[in-house]
Protein backbone atom coordinates (compact mmCIF):
# COMPACT_ATOMS: atom_id res chain seq x y z
CA UNK A 1 0.00 0.00 0.00
CA UNK A 2 1.54 3.71 -1.14
CA UNK A 3 2.43 5.81 2.21
CA UNK A 4 0.64 8.63 2.14
CA UNK A 5 2.04 11.90 3.72
CA UNK A 6 -0.19 13.33 5.84
CA UNK A 7 0.74 15.77 8.46
CA UNK A 8 -0.85 16.65 11.81
CA UNK A 9 -3.25 18.88 10.31
CA UNK A 10 -5.70 17.37 12.15
CA UNK A 11 -4.57 19.63 15.25
CA UNK A 12 -5.48 22.24 13.23
CA UNK A 13 -8.08 21.49 11.01
CA UNK A 14 -10.46 23.84 12.43
CA UNK A 15 -8.02 27.33 12.12
CA UNK A 16 -10.18 29.30 9.92
CA UNK A 17 -7.70 31.94 8.54
CA UNK A 18 -5.96 28.54 7.03
CA UNK A 19 -6.06 27.10 3.63
CA UNK A 20 -5.54 23.26 3.78
CA UNK A 21 -4.30 21.60 0.76
CA UNK A 22 -4.75 17.98 -0.45
CA UNK A 23 -2.64 16.41 -3.49
CA UNK A 24 -5.19 13.32 -5.05
CA UNK A 25 -3.34 11.41 -7.40
CA UNK A 26 -5.62 10.15 -9.94
CA UNK A 27 -5.29 7.15 -12.36
CA UNK A 28 -7.33 7.18 -15.31
CA UNK A 29 -8.42 5.82 -18.44
CA UNK A 30 -8.54 8.01 -21.37
CA UNK A 31 -9.62 5.14 -23.43
CA UNK A 32 -12.06 3.41 -21.49
CA UNK A 33 -11.27 -0.51 -23.56
CA UNK A 34 -7.61 -0.19 -23.35
CA UNK A 35 -5.99 -1.87 -20.26
CA UNK A 36 -3.63 0.37 -18.04
CA UNK A 37 -4.13 3.88 -16.17
CA UNK A 38 -2.51 7.06 -16.87
CA UNK A 39 -1.77 9.20 -13.91
CA UNK A 40 -2.25 12.72 -13.14
CA UNK A 41 -1.81 14.68 -9.51
CA UNK A 42 -4.39 17.83 -8.41
CA UNK A 43 -4.49 19.65 -5.80
CA UNK A 44 -7.61 20.38 -3.55
CA UNK A 45 -7.34 23.74 -1.65
CA UNK A 46 -10.04 24.13 0.97
CA UNK A 47 -10.06 27.67 1.58
CA UNK A 48 -11.71 29.70 4.68
CA UNK A 49 -14.92 30.98 2.21
CA UNK A 50 -13.94 28.53 -1.00
CA UNK A 51 -13.20 24.65 -2.28
CA UNK A 52 -10.99 24.87 -5.85
CA UNK A 53 -10.11 21.63 -7.28
CA UNK A 54 -7.50 21.19 -10.33
CA UNK A 55 -4.55 19.76 -11.60
CA UNK A 56 -1.44 20.58 -9.75
CA UNK A 57 1.00 21.38 -12.88
CA UNK A 58 -0.86 24.90 -12.98
CA UNK A 59 0.61 25.57 -9.74
CA UNK A 60 4.12 24.64 -11.37
CA UNK A 61 3.76 26.67 -14.05
CA UNK A 62 2.04 29.63 -12.28
CA UNK A 63 5.03 29.46 -9.85
CA UNK A 64 7.15 30.53 -12.72
CA UNK A 65 5.05 33.34 -14.02
CA UNK A 66 4.97 34.33 -10.61
CA UNK A 67 8.85 35.03 -9.97
CA UNK A 68 8.71 36.28 -13.68
CA UNK A 69 6.33 38.47 -13.43
CA UNK A 70 4.35 37.78 -16.26
CA UNK A 71 1.78 34.91 -17.95
CA UNK A 72 4.40 33.69 -20.41
CA UNK A 73 4.98 30.20 -19.25
CA UNK A 74 1.63 28.33 -19.98
CA UNK A 75 0.05 24.68 -18.70
CA UNK A 76 -3.48 23.47 -20.55
CA UNK A 77 -4.87 20.85 -18.42
CA UNK A 78 -6.48 17.82 -19.84
CA UNK A 79 -9.04 17.73 -16.88
CA UNK A 80 -11.80 20.60 -16.09
CA UNK A 81 -11.01 22.39 -12.56
CA UNK A 82 -13.80 23.06 -10.15
CA UNK A 83 -14.58 26.07 -7.40
CA UNK A 84 -17.12 26.51 -4.80
CA UNK A 85 -18.48 27.69 -2.07
CA UNK A 86 -17.82 25.77 0.93
CA UNK A 87 -21.09 23.56 2.18
CA UNK A 88 -21.98 23.59 -1.15
CA UNK A 89 -22.76 21.55 -4.48
CA UNK A 90 -22.54 24.43 -6.97
CA UNK A 91 -19.76 24.59 -8.95
CA UNK A 92 -18.31 26.60 -11.47
CA UNK A 93 -16.76 24.69 -14.20
CA UNK A 94 -13.40 25.51 -15.94
CA UNK A 95 -12.72 23.23 -19.25
CA UNK A 96 -10.36 23.62 -22.08
CA UNK A 97 -11.74 23.57 -24.85
CA UNK A 98 -9.07 23.87 -27.85
CA UNK A 99 -6.85 26.59 -27.20
CA UNK A 100 -10.24 28.32 -25.44
CA UNK A 101 -10.73 27.97 -21.49
CA UNK A 102 -14.54 28.19 -21.05
CA UNK A 103 -16.93 28.63 -17.42
CA UNK A 104 -20.31 27.85 -16.78
CA UNK A 105 -21.93 26.27 -13.30
CA UNK A 106 -23.39 23.02 -12.47
CA UNK A 107 -25.64 21.71 -9.33
CA UNK A 108 -23.61 18.25 -8.79
CA UNK A 109 -25.83 16.84 -5.63
CA UNK A 110 -24.37 13.91 -4.40
CA UNK A 111 -26.52 11.30 -2.20
CA UNK A 112 -24.34 9.06 -0.42
CA UNK A 113 -25.43 5.66 1.08
CA UNK A 114 -22.73 5.15 3.84
CA UNK A 115 -22.14 1.32 4.52
CA UNK A 116 -20.69 -0.03 8.33
CA UNK A 117 -18.02 -1.34 6.32
CA UNK A 118 -14.20 -0.02 7.17
CA UNK A 119 -10.37 -0.50 6.44
CA UNK A 120 -7.11 0.47 7.69
CA UNK A 121 -5.46 3.02 4.96
CA UNK A 122 -1.81 3.75 6.58
CA UNK A 123 -2.64 4.92 10.33
CA UNK A 124 -6.42 5.57 8.97
CA UNK A 125 -9.69 3.60 9.51
CA UNK A 126 -12.02 4.30 6.68
CA UNK A 127 -15.50 3.66 6.20
CA UNK A 128 -16.95 2.96 3.18
CA UNK A 129 -20.11 5.28 1.15
CA UNK A 130 -21.42 4.58 -2.27
CA UNK A 131 -22.93 7.03 -4.80
CA UNK A 132 -23.97 7.29 -8.23
CA UNK A 133 -23.16 10.48 -10.19
CA UNK A 134 -22.24 11.18 -13.74
CA UNK A 135 -23.65 7.63 -15.11
CA UNK A 136 -20.93 6.19 -12.65
CA UNK A 137 -21.13 3.91 -9.89
CA UNK A 138 -19.04 5.42 -7.03
CA UNK A 139 -17.07 3.81 -3.81
CA UNK A 140 -15.60 6.54 -1.34
CA UNK A 141 -13.74 5.72 1.62
CA UNK A 142 -13.54 8.58 3.92
CA UNK A 143 -12.03 9.29 7.87
CA UNK A 144 -15.00 11.01 9.78
CA UNK A 145 -12.26 11.85 12.16
CA UNK A 146 -11.28 14.65 10.33
CA UNK A 147 -14.04 16.93 10.07
CA UNK A 148 -14.06 18.52 6.34
CA UNK A 149 -16.79 17.20 3.95
CA UNK A 150 -14.69 17.25 0.88
CA UNK A 151 -12.94 15.45 -1.69
CA UNK A 152 -11.44 15.26 -5.16
CA UNK A 153 -13.50 17.10 -8.06
CA UNK A 154 -16.93 17.26 -7.30
CA UNK A 155 -17.25 14.26 -4.70
CA UNK A 156 -18.62 15.95 -1.15
CA UNK A 157 -21.20 15.85 1.73
CA UNK A 158 -19.67 12.85 3.42
CA UNK A 159 -19.26 13.20 7.21
CA UNK A 160 -15.47 13.52 6.81
CA UNK A 161 -12.34 13.70 4.12
CA UNK A 162 -12.27 11.06 1.21
CA UNK A 163 -9.56 9.54 0.90
CA UNK A 164 -10.08 7.01 -1.67
CA UNK A 165 -12.58 7.04 -4.58
CA UNK A 166 -13.17 4.84 -7.51
CA UNK A 167 -15.86 4.18 -10.15
CA UNK A 168 -17.26 0.41 -10.56
CA UNK A 169 -15.14 -0.12 -13.64
CA UNK A 170 -12.10 1.16 -12.51
CA UNK A 171 -11.77 3.58 -15.17
CA UNK A 172 -11.12 6.61 -12.04
CA UNK A 173 -9.03 6.03 -9.09
CA UNK A 174 -8.54 9.42 -6.34
CA UNK A 175 -6.22 8.51 -3.85
CA UNK A 176 -5.16 10.93 -1.14
CA UNK A 177 -1.26 11.56 -1.40
CA UNK A 178 0.22 13.84 0.38
CA UNK A 179 -1.32 17.35 2.41
CA UNK A 180 0.05 20.75 3.68
CA UNK A 181 -0.88 23.68 5.21
CA UNK A 182 -0.84 26.79 3.92
CA UNK A 183 -0.68 30.06 6.07
CA UNK A 184 -2.74 32.20 3.53
CA UNK A 185 -5.09 31.10 0.77
CA UNK A 186 -2.83 30.67 -2.68
CA UNK A 187 -3.91 33.19 -5.26
CA UNK A 188 -5.03 31.45 -8.10
CA UNK A 189 -6.29 34.11 -10.37
CA UNK A 190 -3.37 33.49 -12.74
CA UNK A 191 -4.92 30.29 -14.12
CA UNK A 192 -8.49 29.62 -13.04
CA UNK A 193 -10.17 33.05 -12.60
CA UNK A 194 -8.10 33.75 -15.74
CA UNK A 195 -6.47 31.91 -18.37
CA UNK A 196 -2.92 33.24 -17.77
CA UNK A 197 -4.63 36.93 -17.96
CA UNK A 198 -7.84 36.43 -20.23
CA UNK A 199 -11.01 35.55 -18.79
CA UNK A 200 -12.41 31.99 -19.55
CA UNK A 201 -15.58 32.89 -21.51
CA UNK A 202 -19.00 32.18 -19.75
CA UNK A 203 -21.15 29.65 -21.60
CA UNK A 204 -24.31 27.48 -21.00
CA UNK A 205 -23.80 23.27 -20.92
CA UNK A 206 -25.84 23.81 -24.41
CA UNK A 207 -23.13 25.60 -25.82
CA UNK A 208 -20.86 23.68 -24.13
CA UNK A 209 -21.38 21.11 -26.23
CA UNK A 210 -21.73 22.97 -29.14
CA UNK A 211 -17.81 24.03 -28.48
CA UNK A 212 -16.71 20.46 -28.23
CA UNK A 213 -18.76 19.42 -31.42
CA UNK A 214 -17.25 22.40 -33.29
CA UNK A 215 -13.66 21.52 -32.27
CA UNK A 216 -14.16 18.00 -33.10
CA UNK A 217 -15.45 18.85 -36.68
CA UNK A 218 -12.08 20.92 -37.44
CA UNK A 219 -9.78 20.34 -34.37
CA UNK A 220 -6.73 21.81 -36.20
CA UNK A 221 -8.30 24.90 -37.15
CA UNK A 222 -5.90 27.32 -35.85
CA UNK A 223 -3.00 25.43 -37.24
CA UNK A 224 -4.62 25.43 -40.98
CA UNK A 225 -5.27 29.05 -40.46
CA UNK A 226 -1.23 29.78 -39.58
CA UNK A 227 -0.59 27.20 -42.70
CA UNK A 228 -2.99 29.54 -45.57
CA UNK A 229 -0.36 32.47 -44.02
CA UNK A 230 3.22 30.58 -44.14
CA UNK A 231 4.36 31.68 -47.70
CA UNK A 232 6.58 28.91 -47.52
CA UNK A 233 3.68 26.68 -48.03
CA UNK A 234 4.48 24.02 -45.16
CA UNK A 235 4.88 23.73 -41.26
CA UNK A 236 5.15 20.80 -38.91
CA UNK A 237 2.50 19.97 -37.00
CA UNK A 238 2.50 17.16 -34.14
CA UNK A 239 5.82 16.18 -35.53
CA UNK A 240 4.39 16.01 -39.39
CA UNK A 241 5.51 17.99 -42.14
CA UNK A 242 2.61 19.33 -43.57
CA UNK A 243 3.24 20.10 -47.59
CA UNK A 244 -0.70 20.25 -49.06
CA UNK A 245 -3.93 20.96 -47.43
CA UNK A 246 -4.42 17.28 -48.13
CA UNK A 247 -2.18 16.43 -45.92
CA UNK A 248 -3.81 18.61 -42.98
CA UNK A 249 -7.05 16.96 -43.94
CA UNK A 250 -6.04 13.24 -43.28
CA UNK A 251 -4.26 14.26 -40.24
CA UNK A 252 -7.39 15.89 -39.13
CA UNK A 253 -9.02 13.09 -39.18
CA UNK A 254 -6.11 11.40 -37.12
CA UNK A 255 -7.22 13.64 -34.17
CA UNK A 256 -11.10 13.17 -34.87
CA UNK A 257 -10.07 9.65 -34.49
CA UNK A 258 -8.37 10.01 -31.18
CA UNK A 259 -11.00 12.35 -29.74
CA UNK A 260 -13.72 9.49 -30.19
CA UNK A 261 -11.25 7.30 -28.82
CA UNK A 262 -10.45 8.91 -25.44
CA UNK A 263 -14.08 9.99 -25.06
CA UNK A 264 -14.33 8.98 -21.63
CA UNK A 265 -15.06 11.80 -19.04
CA UNK A 266 -15.33 11.22 -15.48
CA UNK A 267 -18.87 12.82 -15.58
CA UNK A 268 -20.31 9.39 -18.08
CA UNK A 269 -23.48 11.08 -18.83
CA UNK A 270 -21.72 13.78 -20.52
CA UNK A 271 -19.44 11.98 -22.92
CA UNK A 272 -20.07 13.63 -26.58
CA UNK A 273 -21.91 12.12 -29.26
CA UNK A 274 -19.04 12.10 -32.04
Amino acid sequence: MKRILLIMLFINVCVIAQTQRFIYEMQFKMDSAKEGHEKINFALDINPKDVKFYEYDYLKADSINKVNGNYAHHYGGWFPSVKRDRNSFKNQNYELIGHDMFSFPSEDKISWNLTKETKTFGEYTLQKATANFGGRIWTAWFNKEINISEGPYKFRGLPGLIFQLEDSKSNYIFTLVKNSNLKETYNTVGFLETFYGTKPLEISEKIRIRKKQEFYDDPLQDMRNEYKDNMKGEMNVMGTKITSKEQFNDLNKKVQEMLRKTNNPIELNKAMKY
